[in-house]
């Protein structure tokens, strides 16, 4: 039995496709401001038409450079099954088909007008305009597409990014109509429907996304629900039990334990350790990681961990934060503070005996 763990490159593409994601939906936010608004509504002496012509064009093709970064890490992360097909088919994917499918539609749409505006001499402006417009369609579907796909969809920062997007856009819709007594039926459509699409996205938002147990009805796989779930929630300490006995951090104690490794689903691997803590503190640790295999050891994908004393052995529960070697980093919570542990470990690789060293210091609340 052999583990050397390691924070490895699938959870550095998870980073990227995340980021790369975000950066690409504001930087489709600003073409589709430019392109709704108009360029001869926002030229100026000091900004001439050409310039905002220009920088429309210029973060289409950023967008779509982001989108392929956003794309190829996204593929490249055996964590999720998504393959090349679905990139480009919508809703035929096994991880989230709806929410991923749109995603994919948005995309196809970005191509569309990147294909058509390169060839709008050939196929006439009446044509590309027609066809211009219709790929606008892309910014809604890519909204809601990473509100219902994307792990950030309940952070206060994906939320900030939703809300000022949304908003920029009806601005631009609304700079684009006019004034409303000039408004004709047409022009009424697309004022209501821009009022509208913000309004039922927030409602679906609340009752989707934003609510508890999205990931399995979004139409994530079984495996991957119960691997996201790794980390536990605290449970409460019965009334009766007595106070807990850790004291203060920081401190410093040993570590006895065992090592238990086995498969997991989808070819990742389970590593499990748990054992108790003497000397200066007595207590129960349990660390836990699923990853895949990786240069002898472990790309780590799902962590979750615990410690608190016998009585209440998961009074600080959370998740592994780094991984050097044997050295493990671990922020946990409690009812009213955090804790930040630092484990040294030294494996016994024949008999899977792990014993070592255990520093603690104080952690915030909200970790």
């Amino acid at each position: 039995m052999s583990l050397l763990l390691a924070a490895g490159g699938s959870k550095a593409l998870w980073f990227a496709t995340r980021g790369a994601g975000t950066a690409a939906f504001l930087t489709l936010t600003g073409t589709v401001v430019l392109g709704i608004a108009g360029a001869q509504r926002l030229q100026s002496p000091r900004l001439p038409r050409f310039l905002v012509a220009g920088l429309h064009r210029n973060l289409t093709l950023l967008a779509l450079a982001l989108l392929g970064v956003h794309i190829g890490t996204a593929v490249a992360d055996t964590y999720a099954p998504i393959g090349v097909k679905d990139v480009f088919v919508p809703f035929f994917s096994a991880y989230r088909p709806i929410w991923l499918g749109l995603g994919a539609l948005a995309f196809d749409l970005l191509l569309a007008l990147t294909i058509t505006s390169l060839l709008r001499a050939r196929i006439g402006f009446r044509r590309w305009k027609l066809l211009h417009w219709l790929a606008y369609a892309a910014w809604p579907v890519a909204l809601v597409h990473a509100l219902g796909t994307g792990s950030d969809a309940q952070v206060g920062w994906m939320q900030i990014v939703a809300v000022a997007s949304t908003l920029a856009v009806v601005v631009a819709v609304f700079v684009r109509l006019g004034w409303p007594a000039r408004w004709t039926p047409v022009r009424l459509a697309a004022a209501a429907a821009a009022l509208a699409v913000p309004l039922v996205t927030a409602v679906w938002y609340t009752t989707g996304p934003g609510s508890h147990g999205w990931a399995a009805r979004a139409g994530t796989p079984t495996a991957l629900v119960k691997t996201s779930r790794v980390v536990a929630a605290p449970t409460a300490r019965p009334a009766s039990t007595a106070a807990p006995s850790l004291p203060a951090p920081p401190f410093t104690t040993q570590f006895a334990g065992r090592l238990r490794q086995s498969a997991a689903a989808n070819g990742l691997v389970l590593v499990n350790i748990a054992g108790t803590t003497s000397g200066s503190v007595a207590g129960r640790l349990w660390i836990r990681l699923e990853g895949l295999p990786s240069g002898g050891g472990v790309s780590m994908t799902a962590s979750g961990a615990s410690f608190g004393p016998p009585s209440w052995p998961d009074e600080y529960v959370g998740k592994i934060t780094t991984l050097a070697g044997t050295q493990v980093g671990l922020s946990l919570r409690g009812g009213s503070s955090g804790l930040q542990l630092v484990v040294d470990l030294s494996i016994d690789q024949a008999t899977g005996n792990v014993s070592g060293v255990v520093h603690a210091q104080p952690g915030s609340e909200s970790q």
